[in-house]
């Protein structure tokens, strides 16, 4: 069953679901299965809201489980209950706001080993709890054995085996949700003296009742918990005198007390997945020997190619060759733009609105605000439709398509050396491929980085040199004439992309970010994922840019209404010719602060129209792609990262991309290239 998303405004919990209906909270490190398992339990109107204050999607749904109505609810994935990136610290949130009636703590079998410690801090933290063994296909197919029943006697909770995608095991883990009934588990964890000692002299101290254990909150103040302090600090705990204790306790250790906690912890979970888990060797006939022995290593063997410097890259080439210059560039912008663009409203539906609106409304002036060169109709609705439709649904596809193999993370991995270079770590891959979807939404996906100057460092790139996918489309489609003209934009990008990083991260003080990531297996992309998942972002993509592209031809009428319009241009023109362009080219760059993709299609008239030469095309390509983000992410920048530093970014993108525009076209027509 796929769940059917509505869109809500950002930072607003959805208020539709009944909040009488008891919860079944869905807990799990990432791609572990949480998704399918709640799209198996939640009905068609499961909706997607923001949790309040960030960026973080939290799903929500109702479902019927022995025939009585739950509210599900699908939290980020989480590793531990001391949080460190933004998702997090959404789902240790739940455990300190909710009372559900019962947390499904989602685990991957083949990993219970490196799962189990969240599994024992839920146990501590005394929440009413069933654990799922879910990907026990894979498991198997690893020759691991999991005793259940041993397990479930050794944690003292419900153990539930699944195959989710394969919807195995969930009608048993119906049964379990309906007959759970909750009841205290002793603390399975016993550390070593200090702790313990520490512990409960902070329980003491603690009065007020949360939605966790006092022993649980007792370990997240001593690891030094934000949000716990904030918790206890707003019901007038006595905090100094916690904070005594933990200094005393740090006293008797050498290592960090986080540290110490894990490790004590992982050593109790050793002892427990000893005798509960085995691995051994199939013995299901020679035919499936030898498919196993033949899939295994290979699956193994292609991670290795994909993670390695030498046969990485050239891979990540492949893919970005044939997923955005040949499928987005080639077929979106050329084949299927050309023929929406060109023909059907180029010459069928736009001819017939004009004809059809001039006669009903006579007047020039509110002609000229929907049909005229710039009007709503004629120029924002085709745009929208004819224009970034098509080429936001082809990078949707490709990115779609990568995220469900797993290639994702192997990507991350990859290029995680080359980012800290740059003060990122490879976790900040995720916003940057996905600002070649659309910037704005990646610059609040920076959010979950986890230091302010990888925060900012991402932000910036995003606003320099990251081309959303409208835009991407555009370019790669006008340079496609030339393999030269294509490899010089890239290579000028790429390098101002480096350069600029590796600036930031020698300028802005801070830490290097530590990088770690869920690595799940390779897997072929399903069709219907896939489908989802870009119909689902097309169509929030869409409802966000048409009315973009309705503002901004209010706002051009009404500049050419007032002369405004004419005056900007004419600043813009100077620049514009400065580095070789026509005049004409500031009203590109003009249409580009109101929209990126407005500006690639203002260059896309102008190379039609045969305004520029080859030479303009490349300087004019790399200088739109380097020059200002558009006011949507301009006005998101301003929310995440704060108005002043907002301002700092374009005092410094406005100027540089003109100078960088400059050599480019002082470089290629001294030297003569012939594109």
């Amino acid at each position: 069953m796929f769940t059917k998303f509505k869109k809500r405004k950002c930072c607003e919990l959805d208020t539709e679901i009944q909040s009488s209906l008891e919860n079944i909270i869905l807990v799990g490190n990432p791609n572990v299965g949480k998704s399918v398992i709640f799209n198996h339990f939640s009905d068609s109107y499961a909706i997607v809201s923001n949790y309040p204050g960030t960026t973080v999607a939290i799903s929500k749904g109702k479902g019927k489980i022995a025939g009585k109505e739950y509210e599900i609810i699908d939290t980020p994935g989480m590793y531990s209950l001391l949080p460190i990136t933004e998702e997090e610290r959404v789902s240790q949130s739940y455990l300190f706001e909710s009372r559900p009636f019962v947390y499904l703590h989602v685990v991957d079998a083949k990993n219970l080993q490196r799962m189990l410690p969240l599994t024992l801090q839920l146990i501590e933290a005394q929440v009413p709890l069933i654990l799922v063994l879910n990907m026990m296909d894979e498991a198997a197919e690893r020759g691991i054995e999991i005793n259940e029943s041993q397990l479930e006697n050794e944690l003292g909770i419900p153990v539930i085996r699944t195959t989710s995608i394969k919807g195995e095991g969930l009608d048993r883990l119906e049964r379990a949700i309906a007959d759970y009934e909750p009841k205290n588990v002793d603390n399975k964890v016993k550390y070593s003296k200090g702790i313990e000692s520490a512990i409960e002299e902070i329980s003491s101290l603690i009065g007020s009742e949360y939605g966790i254990s006092k022993r649980t909150l007792a370990q997240l103040l001593l690891q030094n918990d934000r949000v716990a302090f904030e918790k206890i600090a707003q019901k007038d705990e006595d905090v100094r005198s916690i904070k005594n204790v933990i200094a005393e306790t740090e006293k008797g250790y050498t290592d960090p007390l986080n540290y110490v906690l894990t490790i004590e912890r992982q050593t109790f979970v050793n002892d427990i997945v000893g005798p509960v888990m085995s691995t051994t060797k199939r013995r299901d006939g020679p035919t499936e020997n030898t498919e196993e022995r033949s899939r295994i290593p290979l699956r193994e063997r292609i991670d290795k190619l994909l993670i390695h410097p030498v046969t990485g890259i050239p891979i990540l080439l492949l893919v970005l060759y044939f997923g955005l210059y040949k499928f987005v560039g080639g077929f979106a912008a050329g084949t299927v733009v050309d023929y929406l663009e060109g023909t059907l409203f180029g010459e069928q539906i736009n001819p017939w609105v004009i004809e059809n609106f001039s006669s009903i409304v006579p007047y020039p002036v509110i002609q000229d605000l929907f049909v005229g060169e710039y009007g709503i109709l004629t120029q924002a609705v085709t745009y929208a439709i004819a224009l970034i439709m098509p080429l936001v649904g082809a990078f949707f596809i490709v990115f779609s398509i990568i995220e469900d193999t797993g290639y994702l993370p192997r990507l991350a991995m990859l290029i995680d050396r080359a980012f800290k270079k740059m003060g990122m770590s490879g976790r900040a891959v995720i916003p940057m491929v996905l600002g070649f979807g659309c910037a704005t939404m990646a610059t609040m996906v920076t959010r979950t980085l986890e230091t302010k100057r990888e925060r900012i460092i991402a932000s910036m790139l995003l606003s320099l040199a990251i081309p959303c996918s409208a835009q991407l489309g555009v370019i790669l489609g006008i340079l496609s004439f030339s393999s030269k003209a294509l490899f010089i934009w890239a290579f000028v990008i790429g390098i101002e992309l480096v350069f600029i990083g590796y600036l930031s991260s020698k300028v802005l003080p801070g830490k290097s970010p530590s990088f770690f990531m869920e690595m799940p297996p390779l897997r072929l992309p399903k069709a219907s994922n896939v489908l989802i998942k870009t119909y689902s972002r097309m169509q929030w993509y869409f409802l966000e840019v048409l009315p973009l592209f309705v503002v901004a031809s209010v706002l051009i009428w009404i500049g050419r209404l007032t002369g405004l319009f004419e005056l900007v241009v004419r600043l813009f023109s100077y620049p514009s010719q400065w580095i070789g362009l026509p005049a004409e080219g500031g009203v590109m760059f003009l249409y580009g602060f109101f929209r990126r993709d407005f500006g690639a299609a203002g260059l896309f008239e102008m190379y039609n129209a045969g305004m520029l030469t080859d030479i303009n095309l490349v300087v004019a390509a790399i200088t739109l792609t380097l020059f200002m983000p558009c006011i949507a992410q301009f006005m998101v920048t301003v929310k995440e990262r704060g108005l002043k530093i907002a301002l700092g970014m374009a005092a410094f993108i406005f100027p540089s991309a003109f100078a960088v525009g400059y050599v480019v076209n002082y470089v290629l027509t001294t030297l003569g290239v012939v594109l």
